[in-house]
């Protein structure tokens, strides 16, 4: 099966044209350019920090919040599968940007399959979204981004914890009992993921980029050699049970699936992870296709968008903008791992 897989385009929220924004001039803040003396790739930390609560500044209601993402992202992936797990689709709308990232950053184009204008300011890039909250802003313009349309304010740009707010803050209002009471955080292994994302965030998630961003052989060495070995320690865990966290799927897994399925078709070419495959793992590659078969992570997943946002927007990698044709990769084969466990 070619990566360059179809999928419907995205839910929109109606198009408010009566408001007005000032056009960005501030160049994008290219995220590979944030390197240390060493030549190590430090990812800054996310600037918007609120929560959505009962009795707080941002309530859970419906048809109040947008999220914009985009579809290439690993990080605004987590969210678009927990809104799809908890049946948020009728609560929280979305948009998503253009897959090519150029000077001026993430852009809203209707002309992308899956993508459209900006249905809230009419912006044509998303850093005047940002400007909306805090018209001096300079941080780096990342997704995803959960904005307040009553407030006009952004709520959050972490993509941890608006996975957290939709796993429970929204509960009143998902589209089910059974995805009410879904919870991927539950209390009693609350402990067991946050130590499993402890390891998985830097050596893994992160570091495909650390390995890809690197500039020098040091820091390129020490961030591929970490990558392999917590795979390595992925593997493990998976030969003996089926999730990370054990019998039941949790938000670590959710973590890992956006980095594992963008592994083979993306990180192992383009940012030279590419001592082996995920498809070479006899314990990984299995898992990866069963989360994949579930619902809410396949459906969300769009190769093209992944393969075509990395190799045509990382010029200081690929100068040219080259999208490479493979690998063909099939992740509808069945993955036994309900007989095995």
């Amino acid at each position: 099966m070619n990566v360059f897989l179809k999928r419907k385009g995205s839910l929109c929220c109606p198009l408010i044209r009566n408001m007005s924004v000032q056009r960005s001039t501030v160049k994008h803040v290219d995220v590979s350019s944030e390197i240390s003396k060493k030549g190590s790739f430090v990812r800054p930390d996310s600037s918007f920090r609120n929560f959505i609560q009962e009795d707080g500044s941002f309530p859970p209601e419906k048809g109040r919040y947008h999220l914009y993402v985009s579809f290439a992202c690993p990080w605004a992936h987590r969210t678009l599968i927990l809104r799809k797990l908890k049946g948020l689709e009728k609560v929280i709308s979305y948009t998503c940007v253009d897959h090519f990232m150029g000077d001026n950053g993430w852009r809203f184009n209707d002309e992308v399959r899956g993508c459209e204008k900006d249905p809230i300011f009419n912006a044509i890039f998303l850093r005047e979204v940002y400007n909306q909250d805090t018209p001096d802003y300079n941080g780096r313009i990342t997704v995803p981004v959960l904005f307040d349309k009553q407030s006009k304010k952004v709520v959050n740009n972490e993509s941890s914890e608006i996975a957290r707010m939709f796993n429970r803050s929204f509960n009143a209002l998902c589209e089910t009992d059974e995805q009410r009471n879904l919870d991927l955080y539950p209390s009693e292994l609350q402990t067991e993921i946050d130590e499993v994302n402890s390891w998985v965030y830097p050596n893994i998630n992160n570091g495909v980029y650390r390995s890809g961003f690197a500039q020098s052989q040091q820091a390129y060495d020490e961030a591929v050699v970490a990558l392999f070995n917590h795979l390595d320690k992925v593997e493990e865990i998976l030969s003996k049970q089926r999730y990370l966290c054990g019998a039941v799927l949790t938000e670590a897994d959710v973590r890992l699936f956006t980095t594992l399925v963008r592994f083979d078709p993306v990180y192992h070419g383009h940012f030279k992870c590419n001592k082996k495959r995920i498809v070479d793992y006899p314990n990984i590659w299995p898992y990866l296709r069963e989360l994949y078969q579930m619902k809410g992570f396949g459906e969300t997943t769009d190769l093209e968008h992944i393969c075509k946002h990395y190799q045509m927007s990382h010029k200081k990698i690929n100068p040219f903008g080259i999208v490479y044709i493979g690998p063909e990769l099939n992740f509808h084969e069945a993955h036994g791992r309900a007989d095995k466990f």
